[in-house]
Formats: structure tokens, sequence, C-alpha cells
């Protein structure tokens, strides 16, 4: 199995969405397992992307907003930044063996919509991107 580690701000919306996309479109189908965390993560994950996952079909259930710390002692085949924020600021996992940086607006405080755009963004760039990284490679 290979794993993919989704990094961001606080682990609310566009992480989450992020994993919950690449462990949809992609577990099965590559054998890969995504985690997200947030440097400063929120604990707890915007109703607005809970609300877009289910929308889309896709299972909410074990999705927690989480620190990285709880994963850094993990080997990552790929990890992502999704936050132009955290971008240059992200420690360098030692168990990495490739870091990428595909940038997403933060749909947080916005209308539903916003959600929704940058779930189709991901959908449209970053999930290929990663079946390229991990599964077409």
């Amino acid at each position: 199995m290979k794993r993919v580690l989704i990094i961001d701000e606080g682990n609310a919306a566009r992480s989450i969405m992020a994993e919950a996309l690449i462990n949809h479109y992609l577990g099965k189908i590559c054998d890969i397992h995504a985690d997200s965390a947030g440097l400063h993560p929120k604990g707890q994950i915007d109703k607005e992307t809970i609300r877009v996952l289910a929308e889309e079909g896709i299972e909410t259930q074990r999705l927690r907003s989480k620190g990285l710390g709880e994963l850094e002692s993990l080997d990552y085949d790929l990890v992502v930044t999704v936050c132009d924020n955290v971008k240059g600021i992200c420690p360098t996992l030692p168990g990495a063996k490739k870091e990428i940086h595909i940038g997403f607006v933060d749909p947080e405080g916005k209308p539903f919509e916003a959600y929704e755009r940058e779930l189709h963004q991901m959908k449209n760039l970053l999930v290929p991107r990663v079946r390229e990284e991990l599964c077409d490679g």
C-alpha cells in the first residue's frame, strides 16, 4: 500500500476534502491510503466540508481534524501541501519519499458554492496528479 499525507493550515476543509477524495477515487484501484493533518488543527471539520463530501457520495464517518504530530512518524510515499501558507513552513518529514505542492483556495467562511468549487478543483487537479505520482509512474 502506498501512503499519501495531505497538509494544510487547519485540517478542517481542504486537506480533509483531499484525503476523502484520494481514498474514495484511488484507494482501491491504486492501493493508496491518504491521511491529512494541519499545522494548526482546528480540532473539528467545517460542516460545509462534510456536506459537500456527502453530496458527492463520499463517506465521511472516519474523517477527523488532527495535527501533524500524530502522523509525522509514519512513512509516506507522497506528501502534498494544499495551502500556500504552509508550503514554505511545512517541516520536512523524514519518512517522506516525495513532496509536492498544489495550492487551493480556503473555502472556510464562504458560501457552500466555494466548497463545491474547491472539491471540483481537487477532483480535476489533485486526484490525477496523485494517480500520476503513485499509480501510473
